[in-house]
Parts: C-alpha cells; sequence; structure tokens
C-alpha cells in the first residue's frame, strides 16, 4: 500500500500582480531606472522579499519563491509599454502584463508626490505587520464583497475600513453629533433613522474614515474631526465606486437625481 503522508505538496502559480504589487514596482521603475538592467539589482532583490511579506503565508508555503526576482524583473519591463520615453522611439515592453498597469500609470507616473505617498504607506503597515498580530490579521482579513477596493490597493483598503470600526472612535464621533446637532443625520442625505424608525432606529448610523487612504500611517490616531456619519445606503455607495466618492461628490450624486 502507497503511503502518501510524505507527498510533497503541489506547487501552485502565483495569483495575478495585485494592485499594492504593482504600485511598489511603478515607483521602484520610475524611482531608480537602473534596476531595469540586472534581475540581481539590490532594489529588486529587496522588493522581492518585501512581497512575498505582504502576501498569505499560506500562499509563500506552496510556492517556490513568491515574486521571485524574475518575476519583478519583468513586471517592471511590463511598464515600459506605458512610458512614452521608451515608446517614442517606436520601442515596446514586455507585452504579457496585468491589465491594471495601465490604469496605475495614468494614474501616478506624472503624480511622484502621491505615489510617494502611498508606497510609504504600504510600507509602513507591512513593516508594523511583521511585529504586530493584530496588524497581520488586519493585512489578511477576508475581503468585503460589497467594498470596491480603493485605488491604493487591499492592505490600505482594509486598514481604512478597520478604522471606521474603532469602537471609542464610533461613539465620539456620535457624542459629538449630538452635542452639536441633537442628532444623527447622514451628511451626505439627511437620513436619520430615529426619525424614520422610531426607537427601533435610535443611535443607528454609520461612520466613514474621510482621511486619503496614502497619508494613514501605523500609530497614528484618528481624529473624530476625521470622520462623517453615514447612513448605511450612502456608505455603501461610497465604497462602490473606484475611486471612492467623496461626501461633496455624493452630495452631488444625490442632487442629480
Amino acid at each position: 500500500m502507497d503511503d502518501h503522508s510524505s507527498t510533497p505538496q503541489k506547487k501552485i502559480r502565483p495569483p495575478a500582480w495585485a494592485t499594492d504589487e504593482l504600485i511598489l514596482a511603478l515607483d521602484l521603475y520610475l524611482r531608480n531606472p537602473s534596476a531595469l538592467n540586472s534581475k540581481e539589482h539590490p532594489d529588486i532583490l529587496e522588493l522581492s522579499i518585501f512581497l512575498g511579506k505582504m502576501a498569505l503565508p499560506s500562499m509563500v508555503e506552496r510556492l517556490e519563491r513568491y515574486r521571485s526576482k524574475d518575476a519583478v524583473y519583468m513586471k517592471l519591463h511590463n511598464f515600459k509599454r506605458w512610458d512614452p520615453k521608451y515608446t517614442h522611439a517606436g520601442k515596446k515592453g514586455l507585452k504579457n502584463g496585468n491589465r491594471e498597469e495601465e490604469k496605475l500609470w495614468m494614474r501616478f507616473a506624472d503624480d511622484p508626490e502621491r505615489l510617494a505617498g502611498v508606497v510609504a504607506a504600504i510600507r509602513s503597515f507591512v513593516g508594523v505587520g511583521l511585529s504586530s498580530e493584530v496588524i497581520r490579521q488586519v493585512i489578511f482579513s477576508d475581503y468585503e464583497p460589497e467594498i470596491q477596493e480603493a485605488e491604493e490597493g487591499k492592505i490600505l483598503t482594509r486598514f481604512h475600513r478597520f478604522r471606521e470600526r474603532d469602537r471609542k472612535l464610533v461613539v465620539d464621533k456620535k457624542k459629538q453629533a449630538m452635542s452639536k446637532y441633537g442628532k444623527l443625520e447622514c451628511e451626505a442625505c439627511g437620513f436619520i433613522f430615529l426619525s424614520r424608525y422610531g426607537d427601533a432606529g435610535k443611535d443607528i448610523i454609520d461612520v466613514h474614515h474621510t482621511k486619503p487612504l496614502h497619508t494613514l500611517k501605523p500609530g497614528e490616531k484618528t481624529r473624530v474631526n476625521d470622520l462623517a456619519l453615514l447612513c448605511s445606503n450612502c456608505h455603501r455607495v461610497v465604497h462602490s465606486s473606484k475611486p471612492w466618492l467623496t461626501i461633496e461628490q455624493l452630495r452631488k450624486v444625490l442632487a442629480s437625481c
């Protein structure tokens, strides 16, 4: 009888590059073009290791090397397709890339300050995540199907949602609203749960974090004024599009209906 207990687990192919992984690769492409000259470039090796820290542990265990130096090197060359400095002479980059690459190029290539902010936020959260079990749980938590991933990728999206659910902040925001206005009213559509549902709707309102994702930092305290009160419908709409809507944009949408 064959003993299958020692059969090694079948290796699997890496998943498609995630948005935040592509953002880090784009940052390297723009920040240090010399990295395109060799797979052994220190920045390529560093990014390969760092991307492994961002991946699910179970995924890394089943792969020979998650985002190997070869994979990082090839991904940098994929970005050449969108670089006018490279294509103006009729040259082309590697074709088999991720369809998100062009969107990220259009979004960040001419906005290095924002790109640097997003990269710094991703790297700081993952760095803290190596030593904080709570932050690791946030990074590797399950997706929320109704929430559209933000432009900055899954890690900052999850931290944004984590902060929105901070119980103390939610309580403090509600207290602030009651003190100022005597009611919990949606800041977009004006809906008041208490008025519609009576006592069954007392104290019900969602809290939305309005601060840009790329400015989030580990250990930074969220202020009550960084939050907005939204009804559940408006809150869902804010997070259902990419990029996420601001409160002002949502008000304009409602006004046009």
